[in-house]
């Protein structure tokens, strides 16, 4: 049975204050804490009209104040926006908030528009082919070891230090993230929610093939995020996934807004292709009843050899989005001795 985490983007919702969704993320860490979910990890956007969670050091450093036991970190920091040597001081500073607690997730894609991009790095164009070189370097001041003969910044080193390190992952949609992970003998996850499946197979097989050992990850270690929504009925389910059938449909045009209520996504005037396609889509989504949504998580990462899978879950109606991931915990059994087991 593969553990169980979670990840949360703060998601802005039509008629909905923004400031709403990112004190929701902080209650819904606060759930997951004490369910059993083994991470919950924030994603970075930026100038998205949906996507709401700006800055993930600031929601990591607030959620892990208020847990107890879960890990918490970034899925990811979009590292070519960034100073690298300055990310791995805010990860030092995190894991000095809640020791062993803390992974930091990295990836190259901007999570923005191009504009916005160079309004973060105006080396936009440059930084991401440094981006393996970005890897080694945040490696070795994260966890105080020696950077390469020669480095120029050599003689640095990111405080405080502590006994505990954070836990890199590197993350991807596509193939590249699966050989930098592969590489450098680090975790990686792969965004199966964002490309519907398309080239996850092929990327785990690229990281497995090429994987090189590491001190701290003798063997490879795959994880999945999918997004699922589980209810009481399957007709349930499906109601409050409309919602995000609707948001899709029009993200594949390129058209992005705030989460629109079901009864507002219902009611939306589709074309005769644009039910066709919503139709699919429903057909292929992880949504129905515990047991349902449970068979189909499990029956992925037993096709995949996949021992983690992480949960995105959107829904206009916070309580059924909470209910989403109590029900997922009661099917996968979370904070009994056979979860961690």
């Amino acid at each position: 049975m593969p553990r169980l985490s979670v990840l949360d983007q703060s998601i802005a919702t039509t008629g909905r204050p923004h400031g709403a969704a990112i004190r929701d993320t902080l209650a819904l860490a606060h759930l997951c804490d004490g369910l059993g979910y083994d991470r919950f990890w924030v994603s970075e956007h930026h100038n998205h009209p949906t996507i709401l969670g700006t800055a993930p050091e600031i929601l990591i450093a607030a959620i892990a104040a208020t847990t107890q036991r879960i890990r918490v970190g970034a899925a990811g920091i979009m590292l070519p926006h960034y100073s690298t040597f300055k990310v791995a001081e805010q990860f030092r500073v995190l894991d000095a908030l809640a020791p062993g607690r803390i992974d930091l997730g990295l990836g190259r894609a901007p999570g923005s528009d191009g504009r916005t991009a160079f309004a973060l790095n105006p080396m936009a164009n440059e930084r991401p082919a440094q981006f393996p070189a970005d890897v080694r370097d945040l490696m070795a001041w994260v966890s105080a070891a020696p950077l390469p003969e020669g480095h120029p910044f050599a003689s640095l080193r990111a405080f405080p230090q502590g006994e505990s390190v954070p836990e890199i992952w590197l993350l991807g949609s596509s193939d590249y993230g699966a050989q930098v992970a592969a590489h450098f003998g680090l975790p990686y996850c792969f965004a199966w929610f964002f490309t519907d499946g398309r080239g996850g197979p092929e990327a785990l097989k690229l990281y497995r093939d090429g994987y090189q050992p590491s001190e701290r990850h003798p063997a490879p270690h795959a994880a999945l995020c999918v997004w699922a929504l589980a209810a009481e009925t399957r007709e349930e389910a499906e109601y409050h996934y409309a919602s995000r059938a609707k948001w899709q449909l029009y993200r594949n045009q390129g058209i992005f807004g705030p989460l629109d209520p079901p009864d507002a996504a219902l009611a939306h005037p589709y074309t005769d292709a644009e039910a066709a396609r919503i139709e699919d889509l429903k057909e292929r989504a992880f949504i129905g009843t515990g047991p349902e949504v449970a068979a189909r998580i499990r029956n992925l990462a037993s096709e995949l050899d996949i021992q983690e899978i992480a949960v995105v879950t959107w829904a206009t109606d916070e309580a059924a989005r909470r209910r989403s991931y109590e029900i997922l915990a009661k099917e996968f059994g979370l904070g009994t001795t056979a979860q961690k087991t």
